[in-house]
């Protein structure tokens, strides 16, 4: 019998438990790997709001603690304009609205000049003219879920709007929000003259390299201003920082499951294997060989469950952006860097799993493995 078919008959002989330790490790990969997906998907959709518009650099408020919440007056938009390098700029009120005769709450809402480049983005995909109502504009996903279209009349904090169109976007938050004319917005949640950030572009002629001159200029003009390029804006965001940790932090609990999995499972096998061990040992097999036979057994067993979690963690991401919750917030993000860290925690596991089981069969006196044929 070869090295190879020895492994593949020693996983099979046991086939049930085999079974069980691959599902137990493929959870445990599977949910480090969705956890993160999620945290990744959600500050991947969050930086396409900026990436879309082709924003460069976004100024808040310096000290904010929530820079998403932060509050500026609206008048930094032209203190910022005027900064050298900067081509163009425009505020931008971040709030959350609800339409509770649709029965759809938690909407993120975003105030903006209707006039502004940034609206100029969007793509409506259908609009209505009116003079007698103030403008609402909703995006793609929105209107699916509230089966509103261009025209509706729906009551926001009791006023009045009429949907002024249908928008759509690159980018998947966008097209789950609200976007509003900036004046109504701030009359409407009580900000009047405020704004949450300002996104701005620079000029054609500044190098990448350069960014940080103008982040410099702007953040001169008065001491209350915070300019970041855009990476490092949704970077530095508390709620993507935290969502990555507590991606960890809950995944932590199902990796030590799956580790203590693979431990009992190898140790069980060497175990029940004793005789033949001493068999092996007998016919001259040497303790580095011995120790390989366990070693590849638990990591043929980390990547079976590395392949099944990362295909289970795929699956419910497309599942979880589809359904109600998630739709219009959550872009599905399992990329080759994830499935690489999934492999590298798999291999991790088994690696870890294997060690004392093979050492103990390493070690195993012949004469002492015979005795239990």
């Amino acid at each position: 019998m070869s090295f190879f078919s020895l492994i593949t008959k020693n996983l099979l002989r046991r086939r049930f438990r085999t079974a069980m330790t691959i599902m137990a490790l493929a959870t445990a990969i599977g949910s480090v790997m969705a956890l993160s997906g999620v945290a990744s998907g959600f500050t991947e959709s969050f930086r396409d709001v900026y990436q879309s518009h082709r924003v460069d650099i976004v100024v808040t408020r310096e000290g904010s603690a929530d820079r998403l919440s932060s509050s500026l007056p609206d008048r930094f938009v032209r203190v910022v304009d005027a900064c050298p390098g900067v081509h163009r700029t425009v505020g931008v009120l971040l709030e959350t609205l609800s339409l509770e005769d649709q029965q759809v709450f938690g909407i993120p809402a975003m105030g903006m000049p209707i006039d502004s480049w940034m609206f100029a983005d969007y793509r409506m995909i259908a609009s209505s003219a009116s003079d007698e109502l103030p403008s609402i504009y909703l995006g793609q996903n929105v209107s699916q879920r509230t089966e509103l279209n261009a025209g509706d009349v729906i009551n926001i904090f009791d006023q009045p709007f009429q949907i002024g169109g249908i928008f759509e976007t690159s980018s998947v938050w966008e097209n789950g929000s609200i976007i509003a004319p900036l004046e109504s917005l701030q009359e409407l949640t009580g900000r009047e003259g405020q704004i949450t950030y300002i996104n701005v572009t620079v000029n054609d002629d500044v190098p990448p390299e350069d960014i940080d001159e103008v982040t410099g200029a702007i953040e001169s003009t008065d001491p209350k201003l915070l300019a970041l390029p855009t990476d490092a804006f949704v970077e530095s965001d508390t709620r993507m920082q935290m969502a990555g940790a507590m991606a960890w932090m809950t995944s932590a609990i199902a990796l030590i499951v799956g580790a203590i999995g693979t431990l009992n499972t190898m140790m069980t096998s060497v175990m029940e294997r004793t005789g033949e061990i001493g068999i092996l040992r007998a016919v001259g097999w040497t303790m580095k060989r011995v120790s390989a036979v366990i070693l590849l057994e638990s990591i043929a067993l980390a990547v079976i469950a590395t392949i099944l979690g990362g295909i289970g963690a795929s699956v419910l991401l497309v599942a979880l952006s589809h359904s109600d919750a998630a739709s219009g917030v959550l872009a599905p993000s399992i990329g080759p860097g994830l499935w690489l860290r999934g492999l590298a925690i798999g291999l991790f596991i088994g690696v870890l799993g294997a060690i004392g089981p093979s050492m103990r069969a390493a070690k195993m006196p012949p004469t002492l493995a015979l005795r239990n044929l």
